[in-house]
């Protein structure tokens, strides 16, 4: 049986003062110490207590390895986090020069102002600093195809190419964010995806934290086109839970892909809740851009949520729709050979949207607060447009 030794005795054998074994035993630093009266019994066997500040030291994990930084000034808007209805005062705060310069220019292509966006990042297409380069060709490229200008689009495209190649094929940062822009365009667009892509999560962790966001929407995209639904929408809440909503530009991208996924899954109330929260976010700053650019995907929920009490914003939404649309079909036509649907209505082609989905005229109707009659007269203007016959044959002529 273990014997034991007295405060007095461990403090000789220790080399300390008895009050100091006094307050390890205290603080329940020997294992085994037991109370008697004013005084304590240690175990013979007990060693000396170390140093906590040691312990914790050394018990300190190994701080994470930093991600290498990937062409700083890349997309500094929606790099940047900020509260909603701060993003000029966040611009201003910024150092004047190039870094400044591309923030503004993302604000005025994210808030439907195309055209200075253009004017803005034209000067910077073959700036010395690739991070600023590569914004420029990127907002001047979706600014081109918003206002039309198909070849300067295609221009600006070509040059990412080029940058990216220029500062080196191997290197892992440059392969992320050439893995970023060509799954980007593809998928937003609608093209073919290329035929080499590394796996999201060899460039996700390379990217800084508000591009990774928005690199989240465009891999929740992607599932989306694919109908992986569940997946998509799984993409998206796990994004705004580990901190995308700091970022507003893709917090708001990430929301309008959630309501895409609901609205195929027929949770119309989950799909609003995300739509108006993405409406919150983007309001405060006129960020409107991105819902005219999902507007065909949105299963008419602009129509049922925003256009009834918002609908001189909706008029503006529905504005850049025309614009953006005109534009990416000339450029993805061509390409995929599919005759996407060009000469309806926003709102024939929300509903057709929905009738392509299966979405009964009952169901469509009780969504949009109409008649089911007035269903019907808008899917068969849609049909009688583009010469088919039955629902069925929609599929064929509606974004997918």
């Amino acid at each position: 049986m273990e014997g034991y030794i007295s405060i007095r005795e461990a403090a000789e054998k220790w080399g300390v003062s008895e009050r100091r074994i006094n307050q390890y035993c205290s603080e329940g630093r020997i294992p085994g110490a037991e109370r008697f009266g004013t005084s304590w019994a240690i175990p013979e066997s007990a060693e000396k207590p170390g140093d906590p500040r040691k312990q914790k030291k050394q018990a300190a994990p190994p701080k994470p390895k930093k991600a290498p930084e990937l062409f700083p000034g890349f997309m500094p808007l929606i790099n940047t986090p900020f509260e909603p209805g701060r993003c000029m005062q966040t611009i201003q705060k910024m150092k004047a020069g190039p870094k400044r310069d591309i923030a503004l220019a993302e604000y005025h292509y994210f808030s439907g102002q195309a055209e200075k966006a253009m004017q803005e990042t034209e000067v910077y297409l073959t700036a010395a600093d690739s991070g600023i380069r590569l914004s420029a060709c990127w907002i001047f490229a979706y600014s081109c195809l918003t206002m039309g200008r198909i070849d300067h689009a295609r221009y600006a495209l070509d040059e990412i190419k080029s940058t990216l190649a220029a500062d080196g094929q191997t290197a892992s940062p440059v392969r992320a964010m050439e893995a970023f822009v060509a799954f980007g365009a593809a998928v937003l667009l609608h093209l073919p995806l290329p035929e080499e892509m590394p796996p999201a999560e060899d460039f996700l962790p390379l990217l800084p934290p508000g591009v990774r966001a928005f690199a989240l929407y465009v891999q929740a995209h992607y599932l989306y086109l694919k109908e992986e639904y569940s997946h998509s929408a799984g993409i998206v809440e796990a994004a705004l839970a580990m901190g995308a909503s700091a970022y507003p530009i893709s917090a708001i991208y990430l929301h309008l892909v959630a309501v895409m996924d609901y609205m195929s899954m027929k949770q119309t109330d989950r799909a609003q809740r995300h739509l108006l929260t993405a409406w919150e976010i983007a309001r405060p700053d006129d960020l409107i851009e991105g819902f005219g650019e999902h507007h065909g995907l949105l299963g008419a929920m602009l129509e049922a949520a925003i256009k009834p009490k918002w609908p001189e914003d909706f008029k503006r939404i529905i504005d850049i729709t025309y614009r953006f649309s005109s534009g990416w079909r000339r450029v993805h036509n061509p390409v995929t050979g599919h005759d996407v649907a060009d000469d309806l209505t926003t709102t024939e082609f929300a509903i057709a949207m929905l009738a392509a989905r299966n979405w009964t005229t009952q169901e469509i109707a009780e969504h949009l607060d109409i008649s089911a009659n007035t269903v019907k007269k808008h899917i068969f203007e849609a049909m009688r447009k583009l010469g088919i016959k039955n629902r069925k044959d929609l599929k064929k002529y509606m974004l997918q």
